[in-house]
């Protein structure tokens, strides 16, 4: 299965835990087993690391997200799933250092075509652009600092 895929899987769960929040964990348990069946091992840790970090770092990521709001935007503001693919595309830039910085950004537009409204790519695209231009204080860390 292609990251891509691992992705749209992460986000759906991600997206389920912000409507049910006592879900979470057999929203991930479910699609741990349907994953089992069908990827591979480096595919499913992808996943578990990519939704366990988001739930794990979720204030850090969200404190950056906010950063790069306008003004009187808060994360409470954005829609479920606009928040769900900039969490996770921020976990990305801040934890998964092989995957370039680029690949990350398209792959949030991508979902956010697909999944959400039509002037949220442009949106996304542009918090992370701004987010991606400005990470160089944690270049070279495993984890952010402030």
């Amino acid at each position: 299965m292609s990251r891509r895929l691992v992705r749209e899987k992460a986000l759906q769960v991600l997206y389920q835990c912000e409507i049910n929040p006592l879900g979470k964990e057999a929203s991930v348990e479910r699609t741990i087993r349907s994953l089992e069946k069908d990827v591979q091992e480096e595919s499913l840790s992808f996943f578990i690391r990519i939704t366990d970090g988001v739930f794990k770092e979720r204030d850090l990521i969200d404190s950056k997200i906010q950063q790069y709001l306008k003004e009187k935007w808060t994360i409470a503001r954005l829609s479920y799933v606009d928040r769900s693919i900039l969490r996770m595309a921020v976990y990305e830039l801040l934890y998964e250092k092989e995957i370039p910085k680029g690949v990350t950004l398209n792959e949030a537009v991508e979902l956010a075509k697909t999944y959400s409204a039509e002037e949220s790519a442009r949106f996304i695209n542009g918090v992370l652009g701004n987010i991606a231009r400005n990470l160089g204080e944690v270049e070279g860390n495993k984890s952010p600092v402030e």
